[in-house]
């Protein structure tokens, strides 16, 4: 399998440490607010890639964080915490909007017919192991402390710049934002922040008999380090996490206990609506509530999200929705044609739409592999399963036989425009398509289809 690395900014051959235990970690949502339809196109793709793995054979153990403390509302160390501003605007404490939050985000994780992670993490449940990743940092000598937090002096780290490329020396406030003035280096970064006289701060635990909360950054290094394991196999995230977050990460993780965070790193790219940012001033921030208004549903969403790579920019239209809703109807009523005639020999497809996963996960050219046998083939049912355990898209749960009454009334209605009984032939046409299925006559005979 090949894979672009960020690390090295290459397509590398992608080799697991173990087999039996392929460990890969995916940075999930801060729950301060409802999680729009963007915000999940990572987790498709990368529920394809945990699929892309299992179906190698390999045994995936994945690890799910949600950020439930410690996001400020930009990425450097200013501004208000997330979850303060969540629980405002919500009239809830931090505890009930997290909760609710991230109960709406499951849903419609679960909804997209993800493959469950080995174990969901949230960041609250780590606050004590923060606390011992911060304090094997300060002993190494790369911490210091002011009266906003305790910072991280990246100039210790040698290697500091070297993930994302950056210039430290040309990095000017924008980029970073200098909260601190007793900040050493514009990028230091806070790993644990202290609530100072006259401030309040509802998450807040002691910590060296001060109150105080975790920067946000240090919540991934922890996970990974206690569920994991370092050095994982892949980390995954989107492209905005590069120059700070996953910096910051690799900074602490690597800093602290001396070994590589990760062997690969992959990241997506983002989605714009009809060519624009997703913007609450724009109006164009949809949820799955959303769409299903429109008629559309989380398939047809992700059938959609399939049709791209994770790396390329994409834009969401409902237009280019509307297409990918007929196509998953395609490909179902491809599926359908399993109750109604021989199936072909199709293993040459799987390993031709394998091959294109395997480089790189190019799910656009796995799908134009299926598309090329779907005119002149019919699936068997371990060729429907395969389409579901590698996209997920409920194939074979949304493609049972139809009844024998409905079969009954195709072959009443076959025999009547045999007799040239045209009427109680569109009759029973009338009478199936409000079953929810369709005719397709042709030189082979009657097909049925779902509607």
């Amino acid at each position: 399998m090949k894979l672009y690395n960020t690390l090295t900014r290459k397509i590398e051959n992608f080799e697991p440490q173990d087999a039996e235990r392929v460990k890969v970690y995916t940075c999930g949502p801060t729950v301060y607010s409802f999680a729009h339809i963007g915000n999940f196109t990572c987790y498709v793709y990368w529920d394809l890639l945990v699929r892309t793995l299992k179906q190698q054979g390999y045994n995936v153990d994945r690890i799910l964080n949600i950020t439930d403390v410690g996001h400020l509302t930009s990425d450097a160390d200013d501004g208000e915490d997330k979850m303060e501003k969540g629980a405002k605007r919500e009239g809830k404490t931090v505890w009930e909007v997290a909760e609710m939050y991230m109960n709406d985000f499951l849903k419609n994780f679960r909804a997209l017919n993800m493959v469950e992670p080995s174990k969901i993490c949230r960041a609250t449940d780590y606050v004590k192991e923060d606390m011992a990743l911060v304090d094997a940092l300060d002993k190494k000598g790369f911490l210091y402390d002011t009266t906003d937090g305790l910072y991280y002096d990246t100039s210790k780290f040698p290697t500091y710049a070297d993930f994302a490329h950056l210039d430290l020396e040309h990095l000017k406030a924008g980029a970073r934002v200098e909260f601190s003035s007793e900040k050493r280096n514009v990028s230091d970064f806070a790993v644990w922040k202290w609530i100072r006289d006259g401030e309040d701060h509802a998450m807040k635990w002691e910590y060296r008999g001060r109150m105080g909360y975790p920067g946000w950054h240090i919540e991934c290094a922890t996970i990974i380090h206690e569920e994991l394991g370092e050095p994982i196999d892949i980390h995954c995230g989107g492209i905005d996490h590069i120059p700070i977050h996953h910096t910051n990460e690799i900074a602490q993780l690597e800093g602290a206990y001396g070994k590589q965070m990760s062997k690969f790193w992959l990241h997506n790219n983002f989605i714009t609506i009809e060519g624009q940012k997703i913007s609450k001033s724009l109006g164009n921030v949809y949820m799955f509530d959303d769409l299903a208004e429109r008629g559309y549903t989380h398939m047809d969403y992700k059938m959609w999200v399939l049709q791209g790579h994770f790396q390329s920019e994409r834009n969401f239209s409902f237009e280019d929705l509307a297409a990918a809703k007929q196509r998953l109807l395609n490909y179902r009523n491809f599926a359908a044609l399993r109750w109604q005639k021989d199936a072909t020999d199709l293993s040459e497809t799987k390993t031709a739409m394998m091959a294109q996963l395997e480089n790189n996960l190019n799910s656009a050219g796995a799908l134009a592999e299926l598309d090329k046998v779907m005119s002149k083939n019919v699936p068997d049912e371990k060729f429907v399963q395969f389409l579901d355990e590698i996209f997920g898209l409920g194939i074979t749960e949304s493609t049972p036989d139809i009844s024998k009454e409905l079969k009954a009334k195709i072959a009443e209605r076959v025999d009547a425009k045999k007799a040239k009984d045209f009427a109680k032939a569109d009759q029973l046409r009338d009478e199936i398509a409000r079953e929810g299925i369709t005719l397709l006559d042709s030189a082979d005979g009657t097909i049925w289809q779902y509607a």
